[in-house]
């Protein structure tokens, strides 16, 4: 079930991302300002961030069997618009990328579908390597701008509806939902009002903003980035963004089994404070080789292992019944995380012609957390879980 559910979770990550890499393109061809290509990559990730609280609260209530083969499919639809249609204009592109923010909501079923087969010491883990599959936006970094080049606009947009469908289809003959899962029997309004009392809500929701939202920015923004900021080739540009996003693959599994051993509150501190130092030294516009690679691949690893932390941390203080509505509030909280800074790096650039007050502002928002996480959240987690006092 585990493997099952990943693989849902990359093939829709796969169509999430589909416009980023294209995003240089588009400003070429369409004439796009540096605010309206950042607006076009960054509206699928708001759309799928704010839909991650309804799809997780309909995840508690009917079950991811019956939500991975919907959100699947709905994705498709999106997808072979802006494959056929939807590309010739600025507003058509704002339109697609808005109905594909659907498939970023399928974040918030896998997350209580694979949290509810496990149990609580081995969920740090398991939900780590369900991430994972956050590695469908390397799939489309690597993919879509040589299928576009090879055979026109519309081949990777194809493929990947075909994709979409084929795991629709084996998700709904094959998935099963875990064995006494608790559903929910109050209603769905009374439900979520309890679900935002709850303070691991808030806390876990402010530091995957950083973590995970951190980590999408750059999935979005880099190749934008690296063409502007040190004049890259698109596909060398979205190669490059394909390393940074398997790197924070491969560490967000190594982030959940870390916090089941020695406890979430010090990955992310550890975390954190990485990544405040190479947010300073990208902010200074280093040479790309080496310092510039070594920045931005650090902050991957970093990102994908707090943002695996975090989840560690949901899995340890959440009642079983309610991880599906905290999953999708904490998931939007990451997603917004990662919606506003490609907003901000490109509106800075366009004044300044620099990225460098971007990457500190990065640098001052994770130590802000990180000064959280020494205080506020340690003691929170210790009061709220013998489990947690070791750490």
């Amino acid at each position: 079930m585990l493997g099952l559910a990943t693989v849902g979770f990359a093939v829709n990550f796969w169509a999430w991302a589909l416009l980023s890499p294209l995003g240089p393109r588009f400003e070429e061809s369409l004439g796009l300002t540096s605010f309206e290509q950042s607006l076009l990559v960054a509206v699928p990730v708001v759309v799928g961030s704010l839909g991650r609280i309804p799809v997780g609260a309909l995840t508690d209530r009917f079950g991811g069997r019956v939500m991975f083969p919907l959100v699947s499919a709905a994705t498709i639809v999106p997808v072979l618009y802006l494959g056929l249609a939807g590309h010739s204009s600025l507003a058509a592109l704002l339109t697609g990328g808005f109905l594909l923010g659907v498939g970023g909501t399928s974040f918030a079923v896998g997350v209580p579908f694979v949290n509810a087969w496990f149990p609580p010491e081995r969920r740090g883990l398991a939900i780590g390597l369900f991430g994972m599959g956050m590695g469908g936006t390397a799939i489309s970094a690597l993919t879509t701008v040589k299928l576009v080049d090879a055979h026109g606009m519309a081949n990777p947009f194809l493929i990947t509806a075909a994709a979409l469908a084929a795991y629709a289809v084996v998700a709904a003959l094959l998935l099963r939902d875990a064995p006494g899962r608790t559903v929910p029997s109050e209603p769905p309004a009374r439900r979520m009002a309890a679900t935002l009392r709850l303070g691991t809500t808030w806390q876990a929701s402010a530091l995957y903003a950083v973590a995970f939202g951190g980590y999408v920015a750059f999935s979005v923004y880099l190749p934008t980035y690296l063409k502007t900021g040190y004049g890259l080739a698109q596909a060398d540009a979205a190669n490059r963004m394909a390393g940074f996003v398997l790197l924070a693959v491969a560490t967000r599994p190594f982030g959940g089994w870390l916090s089941d051993r020695v406890g979430p509150v010090r990955v992310l501190a550890g975390t954190l404070a990485v990544v405040l130092a190479a947010a300073l030294v990208q902010s200074s516009t280093p040479a790309l080789t080496p310092t510039g690679t070594i920045a931005f691949l650090t902050l991957a690893a970093v990102l994908g292992a707090g943002s695996g932390a975090v989840f560690a941390l949901v899995a340890l203080l959440t009642p079983a019944s309610r991880v599906g509505s905290v999953t999708g509030v904490v998931g939007a909280a990451g997603g917004l995380g990662g919606f506003v800074p490609p907003l901000v790096m490109g509106s800075l650039y366009g004044t300044y012609g620099s990225y460098a007050l971007g990457l500190v502002l990065l640098g001052m928002v994770a130590a802000a957390a990180l000064a959280y996480t020494a205080t506020g959240l340690r003691r929170a987690v210790m009061g709220a879980s013998p489990a947690a006092r070791a750490d």
